[in-house]
């Protein structure tokens, strides 16, 4: 019962043979993918107010490569757990706990103190997965019962796994900041994890994303998702000159900007008068050579969009249960294989999420593979 200490069998009854005493963690010093090792560590055991959680699967984003690579503002000088996005069950749970019991399948928000309202500096501490807050790949982590959020019942855990970084810095986006409405129109560049959710969420929201991306494979696919309008940016000489023909000349009502660097000027020019830009990547860097008075002639709102609080996130699993979003998996790869799956996404090919699995984490149904592309192997790449 809530208020008591539950201790499933699996971790339960200290001595017995069926109980872990440790579990495996992977852990890294930031000094690059190929030293990144699975370690035997003690078994942590949840405080008054905290959830010990089986992790299910996590899913990758380019921040841990950044962890990985001790290039995310941290000094190498202890073991660090990498890894933000994941989804897991609930093991056991502390004396004082009232919220959750075994059993319950969640996740952690990337900022777990963000609970709601505009991110702060108090807020703004402790992200998972870096120096701080230890990350979701391990067997077990613990989280505060209030820095949980329950996972959506319409997923299973592959496709879980992908909400709490990814799948809410879209809904922050497009749900909370830009409130896109039905019928209007957003520009979202490329085809990452965050890009595919903005244009998931786009489409369920009544709106029409135009998606650019350098890859004709991959528009295809977006074509395939329900995306009706697709650029080839390589192919195409002047970008914003294209969005503006698809739009009667007029531009987009919102622009998911997820590249960075001189990519601005592109949005900007693409963007009508009066509408916003969503600032979210800095994958081309993090200056831009831009004219700041487009910014007061098009009378033009930009937002920075950081992750989302845990609110966000519970708003964000609520409308993926009512809409039936399917969050699209590139591909699975098992715990062991790891490794593979940080070059695969370093490699920059994927077409939507990259998932790490532990044992038992449930799978994808068929129907969710994605379309034009045949399931990946485990650990494939």
């Amino acid at each position: 019962m809530p208020g008591q200490a539950h201790t499933p069998a699996d971790v339960a009854a200290p001595g017995t043979p069926r109980t872990p005493r440790t579990m495996t963690a992977w852990t890294t010093r930031g000094d690059g993918i190929d030293r990144l090792s699975a370690v035997r560590v003690p078994l942590p055991e949840p405080g008054p107010t905290e959830v010990l959680v089986k992790t299910a699967a996590v899913s990758l984003n380019y921040r841990d490569l950044l962890v990985v690579g001790g290039v995310d503002h941290w000094s190498p000088d202890r073991d660090v757990v990498p890894v933000s996005d994941g989804v897991g069950s609930v093991a056991a749970v502390g004396s004082e706990v009232t919220r959750w019991q075994p059993g319950d399948r969640v996740s952690a928000g990337f900022l777990p103190r963000w609970r709601s309202g505009p991110l702060t500096e108090d807020t703004y501490v402790s992200p998972v997965g870096g120096p701080v807050n230890r990350g979701m790949l391990a067997e077990y982590v613990l989280v505060e019962q209030d820095e949980a959020v329950r996972t959506a019942q319409s997923l299973d855990d592959v496709h879980a796994a992908t909400l709490p970084v990814a799948g809410v810095t879209a809904w922050h986006a497009v749900g909370r900041r830009s409130r896109v409405r039905p019928g209007e129109t957003v520009l979202v560049h490329g085809t990452g994890g965050v890009a595919l959710f903005a244009a998931q969420l786009t489409l369920a929201l009544g709106a029409t994303p135009v998606v650019t991306s350098g890859s004709d494979e991959k528009l295809d696919r977006l074509r395939a998702l329900g995306v009706d309008r697709t650029i080839n940016y390589r192919r195409t000489e002047d970008l914003a000159a294209e969005v503006l023909r698809m739009t009667g000349g007029e531009g987009v009502d919102h622009v998911v900007e997820t590249v960075g660097g001189d990519n601005l000027n592109r949005s900007l020019e693409a963007v009508k008068v009066g509408g916003s830009i969503s600032f979210i990547g800095l994958i081309a860097g993090r200056e831009a050579n831009i004219d700041v008075y487009r910014f007061v002639t098009k009378n033009v709102t930009v937002h920075g969009i950081e992750t989302g609080s845990l609110d966000m996130l519970e708003e964000l699993v609520a409308f993926v249960d009512e809409h039936g979003i399917t969050p699209v998996i590139d591909s699975v790869h098992p715990a062991e294989r790891v490794q593979d799956a940080l070059r695969h996404l370093e490699g920059g090919g994927h077409f939507g999420k990259i998932v790490v699995t532990l044992p038992g984490a449930t799978a994808p149904r068929a129907a969710s593979a994605v379309p034009g592309r045949q399931s990946a192997r485990p650990g494939s790449r």
